[in-house]
């Protein structure tokens, strides 16, 4: 920035230089897809199959937990429906039973029907007694009744045993569901950032186990004042440093803003995604960022503290001093673009805001 001589210290001109405006934005690197797998089961750590750092697949085992009592329910469940399975198989004694006695039934009942109706028809013929007919229409009758009993019955029992059968099948799944809780797995591909539980440790209903995201893939998840979103669009560049890589800084664009603000903070979330090769590989590093929202080069520039207000300056004049009006630009925290109003001649006194010097 240009000064005026020894002798007007408080003197400067407007000056060409580049000049951005940044949106500042705090936050951490995480990884995409990420996701905290929990238990869903109390009990006592006894295997854990994994490490920091390791890959896993789609439904690998990660932890097995205690699980003794809910071993013995699926035991005996499986017990059961093995049984209730063979008793409505062929291989069942009671329906074999009970399909025999039909079977009985339905001979005699056969042989009853043919003595009736041979009687009947030497009856019609004036042969046999009035005695006799009735005796085996009675006889008939009787084996036609013990027939249909026993058809009652061996559908009955298949219809008992089909009923437990849905019933074992039902308590088995959910036996089995019920044991498969003791067993944690991987919902998806992926690479586990951290575990945190070891073999031994006792593990509660909905603990956290395990961090588990994407190989690779990495997100910034920025936090952005409420005051400032309005500027911020999706594309822009961001230029950050995280507290692990300490001065290094790193590229990456804009890709989501979110529309919901956190009301604890102030804040939306805005998510980035490094350029090309430029991911450090630190998970949950923090991270310090500056969101481009408009750069301008060889812009003509005032320090901010050369401002009488928002849109004016005090210039030097012959006699003098002047307010003249101005029309601002990018404004950083240490310049502001001037759009209209000065040119690099103009001569602008420092001066406490508003205040004639």
């Amino acid at each position: 920035m240009s000064f005026l001589g020894c002798n007007n210290p408080s003197v400067i001109f407007p000056e060409r230089k580049d000049i951005i405006e940044t949106v500042y934005a705090s936050g951490k690197i995480i990884s995409e897809n990420e996701y905290k797998l929990a238990s869903l089961s109390n009990g006592t750590i006894i295997k854990k199959l994994v490490k920091d750092g390791d890959t896993v697949q789609k439904g690998q085992l990660l932890y097995i937990v205690s699980n003794e009592a809910a071993q013995d329910r699926f035991d005996a469940a499986l017990k059961n429906y093995h049984t209730v399975s063979k008793n409505l198989s062929g291989q069942s004694p009671l329906l074999n039973d009970l399909k025999l006695s039909l079977q009985n039934a339905a001979v005699k009942c056969t042989n009853d029907s043919l003595t009736y109706f041979r009687y009947k028809t030497l009856w019609a013929q004036q042969i046999g007694t009035q005695s006799n007919l009735d005796n085996v229409y009675a006889n008939y009758q009787l084996s036609a009744n013990q027939k249909m009993i026993a058809e009652q019955k061996y559908y009955a029992a298949i219809n008992d045993l089909e009923v437990s059968h849905s019933n074992a099948r039902s308590q088995l799944t959910a036996a089995g569901k019920d044991l498969q809780e003791y067993f944690i797995k991987s919902d998806r591909n992926g690479v586990v950032y951290q575990t945190y539980k070891e073999a031994g440790e006792t593990v509660y209903t909905n603990e956290i186990v395990a961090l588990v995201g994407a190989p690779g893939n990495q997100v910034i998840r920025l936090a952005v004042d409420q005051q400032d979103i309005n500027k911020v669009k999706t594309g822009q560049q961001v230029l950050l440093q995280t507290d692990v890589t300490g001065n290094t800084t790193y590229e990456a664009v804009v890709s989501y803003i979110y529309p919901v603000m956190n009301e604890q903070d102030q804040t939306f979330r805005v998510d980035a995604l490094f350029s090309k090769g430029g991911a450090p590989a630190f998970i949950h590093s923090s991270v310090e960022a500056n969101i481009i929202i408009q750069k301008k080069n060889k812009a003509l520039v005032l320090p901010r503290n050369a401002l009488a207000g928002n849109d004016s300056v005090w210039v030097q004049v012959k006699k003098g001093s002047k307010k003249t009006p101005i029309q601002t630009g990018i404004t950083t925290l240490d310049h502001v673009e001037i759009v209209a109003g000065l040119d690099e001649k103009t001569p602008v006194l420092l001066t406490t805001q508003n205040n004639e010097p």
